[in-house]
């Protein structure tokens, strides 16, 4: 039986909007199971009024933090004293840290020399050196998409932003393939998901309007897509390989 990986999720308030925590929520299964559940903000100051409800609801504890010096963000230093303590006790195999500020850059380091799992969730402004500290980032506006009942139109129009980014997809899959394939060219489909992972902290197939990684291989259209069944009959295997170009 597989180990269960406990969470430590912190949120940082000041940098977060309250109606993207029911799809953070729903997307942390995905990665463990929270067992604890902190948000650091000034919950003196009016803007943090509408946070009370969704507190509530996720049992979400807040962790006061006054705001001592204009124009400096002291939630950040609670929230990394707190993963450092959390660390320390060795209660939690991972850590997911929900912000899209880059001061979180060297925590995430350090809690990943340690060994633990570091998540990182964030809007899409949120700083390149911070979501690649992190093992894996999932972008907040994405989430909100995937699990809401946003219209196939808005999700379309969303999708055609990341157009920029397909060509740098495509490159990626045929160097993973590459590396990775048989004599026939053939690679796992399954590798290849765990490789782009790991090259890309931020790859999420959901950002490309899709579900599955199969379907957009296939969008590409430069890849062959073959499915292999295994000694059990009802796994069946997933192969990619790169299109030969016609003569």
């Amino acid at each position: 039986m597989e180990k269960e990986i406990k969470l430590a999720v912190l949120i940082d308030a000041e940098n977060i909007s309250a109606k993207y925590i029911k799809y953070i929520f729903e997307e942390l299964p995905n990665h463990g199971v929270p067992t604890y559940k902190r948000i650091y903000g000034d919950w003196t100051d009016s803007h943090t009024k509408n946070w009370k409800d969704t507190l509530l609801e996720y049992s979400i504890t807040p962790i006061q933090q006054y705001g001592y010096t204009v124009g400096k963000n002291s939630t950040d230093s609670a929230l990394i004293i707190d993963a450092m303590d959390i660390l320390y006790s060795k209660n939690v195999d991972g850590f997911c840290i929900v912000s899209s500020d880059s001061d979180f850059t060297k925590l995430a380091s350090r809690l990943r020399e340690s060994g633990k799992l570091v998540v990182g969730m964030g809007e899409k402004k949120t700083p390149r050196p911070f979501i690649v500290a992190c093992e894996r980032f999932k972008y907040l506006e994405t989430l909100l998409d995937a699990f809401s009942d946003t219209s196939e139109d808005e999700k379309n129009a969303k999708i055609v932003e990341n157009k920029d980014d397909i060509k740098t997809l495509t490159n990626s899959i045929r160097s993973i393939i590459t590396d990775i394939s048989d004599d026939e060219g053939w690679a796992n489909m399954s590798s290849l998901g765990n490789m782009l992972s790991k090259r890309f902290p931020d790859f999420d197939v959901r950002n490309y309007g899709y579900s599955k990684l199969t379907p957009l291989i296939s969008s590409l259209g430069n890849f062959e897509i073959k499915s292999v069944k295994s000694a059990d009959s009802h796994v069946v295997h997933k192969l990619v390989k790169i299109k030969q170009k016609k003569r």
